[in-house]
């Protein structure tokens, strides 16, 4: 992978309007308050192996306290798994990790190994109650799923070293080696900041944040800023080189996936996190992706406000007297006044919007399984065309 000069879509086109909302410190998902990520990439000297792990902790505490949560499917082609967990009870009770197709089983055991050296009690046995979330989409154009690069030994890793730094774009973590409207794509996030009340009516800020794994679309449906960028590249004949060797596939088998995971501080309950994540097809729609048939797009939405006391196998709970399943037991929760939070779906979509954005203009040129290319988007081609027909 020749080093290029890239840049978030931000520096490259000044004059872009992305929502009405600011952005951030960061402009990534780490703005939100607790929430942790670590991106780990894998290489192999012969390049035929080129795929990683990003791993998010919704809080550094997510053994104590679980996250109300939402799901949405806008297209089912695709894995994420324990949602089915999170749409019975809206908990999220795990870190989530996001990796390749063929690392679903890895990233699973990888939590479950964490939590079982970390938390396993006097008698030998481990109390928490989880169900790992963990999504994948292929990254087999790039890099060799036989191979079987992904190890728990990542997923402890990741969860033992995730930070609040700014997350690391394109060929980074889970989206190494994806592709976006098949030019190289992968990891982008961006943030927003909305003013609101806190429950006592004083002046509070909230920050919705967006990480996704980008790796769907055609070029030809490549959109930046309202204007239709990969039909007019089509047209000048500056079309994506998904390149092989001759004798090889020349092109990606299908249209590929995207798993978009929306982090807020702002309070939601876990129908509203769910209406939280639809509101990413927004985004989603604007750069190009139409949720095709063979795509999985699939997305999750968490919010810290609420600190709910992490289930146990004992039933003890923590805090109170013991939780008896016969004995209904109250829990104070706070929620946003449904009339309130338009501001934060635009949030979401404005900051999905760019976080695919940045996962293209930060993804380098790479060179991948049986020598095959994918090429970086020529970020001055996109300048030149974008720029002048932005209103």
């Amino acid at each position: 992978m020749a080093p290029t000069r890239r840049a978030r879509i931000r520096d490259v086109l000044p004059q872009l309007t992305l929502g009405k909302w600011a952005t951030g410190p960061l402009n990534s998902i780490t703005d939100v308050p607790g929430v942790l990520v670590h991106t780990e990439s894998i290489h192999t000297d012969d390049k035929n192996v080129n795929t990683g792990v990003t791993t998010i902790l919704p809080r550094k505490d997510w053994h104590e306290h679980a996250s109300f949560a939402g799901v949405f499917r806008f297209n089912g082609c695709g894995e994420m798994t324990g949602t089915h967990w999170i749409n019975e009870t809206g908990l999220l009770t795990s870190p989530i990790i996001l990796t390749n197709s063929t690392a679903i089983g890895d990233g699973y055991r990888g939590i479950m190994e964490y939590a079982f050296r970390n938390f396993t009690n006097e008698e030998g046995e481990m109390d928490l109650f989880i169900f790992p979330v963990v999504a994948e989409t292929f990254d087999g154009y790039l890099s060799d799923q036989s191979k079987f690069a992904v190890t728990p030994e990542h997923i402890i890793r990741g969860i033992e070293k995730a930070s609040s730094e700014r997350v690391p774009e394109g060929n980074t973590g889970g989206g190494t080696a994806m592709l976006c409207h098949r030019y190289k794509g992968g990891t982008g996030s961006s943030s927003r900041t909305i003013n609101g009340y806190d429950i006592n009516g004083n002046s509070a800020t909230y920050t919705v944040g967006v990480l996704v794994q980008a790796n769907y679309g055609s070029p030809e449906n490549l959109n930046i800023g309202g204007v239709p960028l990969g039909r007019i590249l089509k047209e000048q004949g500056n079309t994506t080189k998904a390149e092989a060797p001759k004798g090889g596939s020349k092109e990606p088998r299908k249209d590929g996936s995207i798993i978009i995971i929306v982090a807020t501080d702002a309070p939601l309950l876990p129908i509203q996190l769910q209406r939280l994540a639809t509101r990413a097809t927004v985004g989603l729609g604007k750069v190009g992706g139409y949720g095709n048939n063979s795509s999985g797009d699939i997305f999750l939405a968490f919010s810290t406000a609420n600190k709910i006391a992490f289930q146990e196998f004992s039933m003890q709970g923590q805090g109170g007297p013991p939780v008896d399943q016969y004995k209904p037991l109250p829990r104070a929760v706070q929620m946003s006044d449904n009339d309130s939070i338009n501001c934060l779906f635009e949030a979401a979509a404005d900051a999905t919007e760019e976080a695919i954005y940045n996962s293209i203009c930060m993804a380098e040129t790479m060179t991948g399984f049986k020598g095959r290319t994918v090429e970086a988007m020529d970020l001055e081609k996109l300048k030149e065309i974008v720029g002048p027909r932005l209103v």
